[in-house]
């Protein structure tokens, strides 16, 4: 690469930032130019691609960038103080290069309309609400985990295999286009993460791979978990970057899914946000209302919980830390905590 070259894709990293930050104020742009129009494009293509390949491609161009990146930086490293400006200059191209694939590949979604708009919902709800959906969720979750188990105190263990869980939730998806065209879902795309481990030691079940478009699911994901997990990181490909919007577009996926397994999983995860919001607002109404699910569900939710715990580490809270760093960068100022807000649409949405 040429010098001048370099300089100016170095360089072009200050535009690109200003850019972006103009188009986070016209949220409109965004949704009519790229979100609905250039990247179903880009998006069905890299399915298209990657999505024939067994295993997680942009897992493996990861790992050769991190190679990559440690191999520069030792090689490099007797440079950074000797010739500081070109050190510099490398390090804001390659950034400039990421920054750039990024937005154009994926993450201006991070900056469309909200959903609450496309589909006409409140933001906001009363606990009284809360209240009367969390009830409402206990009932319909109580009933498919009685159907499936015929004893309220038995655990429902969902049998499949990955393979068929991706066909089921993609057919999901499918069905419930019939209602939301946009949720169409072609080509499919999921795969299981080469860096499952160290993705569990983090704390992350799945991610979208922005730049392949591979939804990718933690292969150490209990498999009751799997079903939601893998219908959010899908609703990341259709373009839905908040994780609050994901999470209800996963719920309203399955929830009416001809699979009694897959209704459970979808309204067993509706469930535990409710739960887990009235807890904070009213925690006496959370623990009467936790009484009345079946115990066979509270059971599953603890099996899951420990199967998390044996991950745990000291560095786990750094991760998530940078993650809920990245998440503010990205027009999700509540961070982490965004994915709570997925209550919000859910109380709402059921609501009507």
């Amino acid at each position: 690469m040429s010098k001048s070259v370099r300089y100016f894709l170095a360089l072009s990293l200050f535009p690109q930032v200003l850019l972006v930050n103009v188009l986070s104020q016209h949220p409109e742009v965004v949704e009519r130019y790229y979100s609905n129009g250039f990247y179903p494009l880009v998006s069905k293509l890299s399915r298209h691609v990657f999505g024939w390949i067994p295993f997680s491609f942009g897992d493996i161009l990861i790992g050769l960038a991190v190679v990559y990146a440690l191999r520069w930086v030792v090689l490099h490293f007797k440079f950074f103080f000797k010739k500081p400006k070109q050190i510099l200059v490398k390090i804001l191209t390659a950034l400039s290069v990421i920054y750039f694939m990024f937005h154009l590949l994926w993450g201006l979604n991070y900056y469309r309309l909200p959903l609450s708009e496309r589909l006409n919902l409140e933001v906001k709800y009363t606990t009284e609400a809360l209240k009367n959906t969390t009830q409402k969720l206990i009932a319909s979750s109580n009933a498919i985990h009685l159907s499936l188990a015929k004893d309220t105190n038995a655990v429902v263990k969902i049998p499949y295999d990955f393979k068929t869980i991706k066909s089921k939730i993609s057919e999901g998806y499918n069905l419930t286009s019939r209602l939301y065209p946009f949720l169409k879902y072609t080509p499919a795309s999921q795969k299981y993460s080469l860096f499952s481990w160290p993705q569990a030691y983090m704390g992350f079940s799945g991610y979208l791979n922005p730049l392949t478009n591979e939804a990718q699911v933690n292969c150490h994901t209990p498999t009751n978990s799997v079903p939601l997990t893998l219908a959010h990181e899908q609703a990341h490909q259709l373009g839905y970057a908040a994780e609050n919007e994901a999470n209800f577009l996963a719920f309203l996926s399955t929830q009416h899914h001809p699979d009694p397994l897959i209704r459970y999983a979808a309204h067993t995860f509706a469930l535990r946000y409710c739960l887990n919001d009235l807890f904070k607002r009213n925690p006496d109404d959370f623990k009467r209302l936790r009484t009345a699910v079946n115990p066979g569900i509270l059971e599953d939710f603890r099996v899951r919980r420990e199967h998390w715990a044996q991950f745990e580490n000291p560095l786990e809270p750094y991760f998530k830390s940078g993650y809920n760093s990245y998440l503010k960068a990205n027009n999700q100022q509540e961070g982490i905590a965004s994915y709570n807000r997925v209550v919000a649409l859910l109380v709402n949405y059921l609501q009507q």
